[in-house]
């Protein structure tokens, strides 16, 4: 079939556009001239299977999607989101949205091939109480989980990810943004948490963003700001749903008197429960146990950063290794995700350069993860 070549490039000039970049940022980055990019996107010329391959790679989205009408990708979620928050996004965290996107869509294909059936979690709320909602849910994941009803969860990543949502932690720029959910056309639930955040905060915006997952799907696209307007009920409900989760009702009643507690005590139940001093003081006084003077103070105290616990960052790796680890997640890549990337390679599923593509590194690059997680490439 021809490629219908308006269509195909009014869709290369639409991503163009939302990742706010010239015909010359996408001249240097793909060594496609200027006069031809733009003959390709007015739709004039055809571009080479191997222009469509690089424009795609730029992109990071499927080369089908550009020469068929009928493969779908994210485009209309994340026209939703920049429409709304236009302004909050940067040309840079622009780019990172558009990394995460491909990242979701990779692990989703990944664990296809692999045959790793997606789990998944459903929950229909009833009335128009959304702080009941939020709590009803809570409970329910976390019994579908396995958690007793005072237990604290300790992976909430890799809790969220065996329910089906892709959650990927990765750095951006504005660090007023803690995280966005996409609904993903292929991938389904896709969740971003802001890896610029404290290592606690990102526990609590990850449940807000499962929240999200459970409750506003259907919505497409949202963005999750650290500071939300108090009177946005979708975003009250999504706290209040982190809250539960994180710091179960059935915990906070079995504490001692909040008000007799010392800084050092409220620093030690909110360690203990792995969320912020700011979070804990909420909890409490939302479950009436704390009066205005006792939650105040609380507020203001910070657990010391060498005190806090990273599921992704275990105390195992020495200095290098946690530092490179930190770079990673950074970028996006979790061990969880770096892990299913190499099996699939061993397995056969994929080849060692869409490894590298999935990893999104050079082939030098490659051979330094590969020797970091103690895997042998083909070849090497």
């Amino acid at each position: 079939m021809a490629i219908d070549l308006r269509l195909l490039g009014g869709k290369l000039a639409k991503y163009r556009g939302q990742l706010q970049e010239s015909l010359l940022d996408v001249a240097a980055s793909t060594g496609i001239d200027t006069a031809r990019l733009t003959q390709i996107e007015g739709g004039q010329t055809e571009p080479t299977g191997d222009e469509i391959l690089i424009l795609a790679d730029h992109y990071r989205c499927d080369f089908k999607f550009f020469i068929s009408n009928e493969k779908v990708a994210p485009f209309e979620q994340t026209e939703t989101l920049y429409r709304a928050h236009g302004p909050d996004f940067s040309k840079e965290d622009r780019r990172a949205v558009q990394d995460f996107l491909y990242l979701c869509e990779t692990e989703d294909f990944l664990m296809r091939e692999l045959g790793r059936a997606p789990g998944s979690f459903q929950f229909s709320p009833s009335g128009s109480y959304f702080k009941g909602h939020a709590e009803d849910a809570a409970a329910r994941l976390r019994s579908a989980l396995g958690h007793a009803d005072n237990a604290v969860p300790r992976d909430v990543y890799a809790e969220f990810r065996s329910v089906g949502v892709h959650v990927f932690r990765r750095k951006l720029g504005n660090s007023s943004i803690s995280g966005l959910f996409i609904a993903h056309p292929v991938a389904g639930k896709c969740a971003l948490v802001n890896y610029s955040e404290d290592i606690y905060r990102q526990r609590f915006s990850a449940a807000h963003e499962m929240a999200h997952a459970i409750f506003d799907a259907d919505k497409g696209a949202s963005v999750s700001f650290e500071r939300p307007d108090a009177g946005d009920l979708v975003e009250t409900r999504a706290n209040r749903f982190a809250s539960c989760y994180l710091i179960p009702p059935a915990f906070l009643s079995k504490l001692p008197d909040p008000n007799g507690w010392s800084d050092s005590d409220a620093i030690g139940w909110a360690n203990k429960l792995r969320v912020s001093c700011v979070a804990l003081a909420n909890a409490l006084r939302g479950a009436k146990l704390a009066d205005q003077a006792t939650t105040a103070r609380i507020s203001r105290l910070r657990i010391p950063r060498a005190v806090k616990t990273d599921p992704e960052l275990p105390e195992s790796l020495n200095p290098l290794q946690r530092l490179r680890k930190e770079q990673l997640l950074e970028r996006g890549l979790s061990d969880h995700y770096v892990e299913l990337c190499f099996e699939a390679q061993s397995s056969g599923a994929i080849s060692q350069g869409r490894l590298a593509e999935a990893l999104l590194c050079s082939q030098a690059e490659l051979l330094e993860m590969a020797n970091l997680y103690s895997r042998t490439l083909h070849g090497h």
